[in-house]
């Protein structure tokens, strides 16, 4: 299929020798200096999905252009960004590649449409940045990944994913999806974990995430009952409020008790 520009801007995507194809471990370490968490089965699964198509030789080895590598680049950080789901990073470039107008990613993830915010020069952002987008109601409100998705966007597996839930951790929505705050957390287990902490060392963290979240809980719940619309508005900007207070005193509160502790 045609290939969309890619987006690295920042020496990820440097250009190799003109025209020359990169085996797959050659592209996992030119991918490796911004995105250390990524794998060969990571690039193979964004293959699967369609992410990217790279040439084959007569054996069988895959062998990466240049835009195949920056194009990668390119899937990898919106997903670190934004945690968006690969099919609409997909369907968001199947969209650049056949021409057509579409609204940027940046926007589909913040659930509202951006148009004309400027994107690095000759990326897929930048192609969608000026052309004209859908307007609020064409974007969805809320984002959903799958296990598959959850998994490639952290760099887990599954028997780590079962444990998490098992700690209660994470937790999958009714529909089976995972949304965008979900995947951070699991982000954030997985850097944990490089530090030698394990899901049942982070019991206590997410009780006294729960703690909090119940405090705010009985602020707001008159707020959340009452008959007027506004009212129950204001409510859920208060809870929002609270619990941005809630985590910077957690926060201060911690960065304190360890300053005592490794005097």
């Amino acid at each position: 299929m045609p290939r969309s520009p890619g987006g690295a801007t920042d020496g990820t995507a440097a250009p190799s020798a003109a025209g020359a194809l990169l085996s797959i471990g050659a592209v996992l370490s030119r991918l490796q200096d911004e995105f250390p968490e990524v794998t060969i089965s990571k690039i193979r699964f964004l293959e699967t999905e369609g992410l990217v198509e790279p040439q084959r030789t007569p054996s069988g080895y895959r062998k990466f252009g240049e835009r195949d590598v920056e194009r990668l680049a390119y899937v990898l950080r919106v997903q670190r960004d934004h945690y968006l789901p690969l099919r609409v990073i997909r369907e968001h470039l199947d969209a650049l590649d056949a021409g057509e107008p579409v609204v940027t990613l940046a926007a589909v993830a913040d659930g509202r449409a951006k148009v004309g915010l400027p994107g690095p020069a000759g990326s897929p952002e930048a192609a969608a940045d000026s052309a004209p987008g859908p307007g609020p109601d064409d974007v969805p409100a809320e984002l959903r990944v799958g296990r598959d998705e959850l998994l490639a966007a952290t760099g887990a597996d599954s028997a780590e994913l079962e444990q998490w839930e098992s700690y209660g951790l994470v937790e999958a929505g009714r529909d089976g999806g995972y949304d965008a705050e979900t995947v951070n957390i699991a982000r954030l287990i997985v850097e944990l974990g490089r530090f030698g902490l394990e899901p049942r060392h982070l019991r206590a963290v997410k009780a006294a995430a729960d703690r909090e979240a119940g405090l705010v809980e009985q602020v707001v719940a008159p707020l959340r009952l009452h008959r007027n619309p506004q009212t129950r508005t204001h409510a859920e900007i208060t809870a929002r409020e609270l619990a941005s207070l809630s985590v910077r005193l957690h926060a201060a509160m911690v960065q304190s008790a360890l300053r005592v502790r490794l005097r």
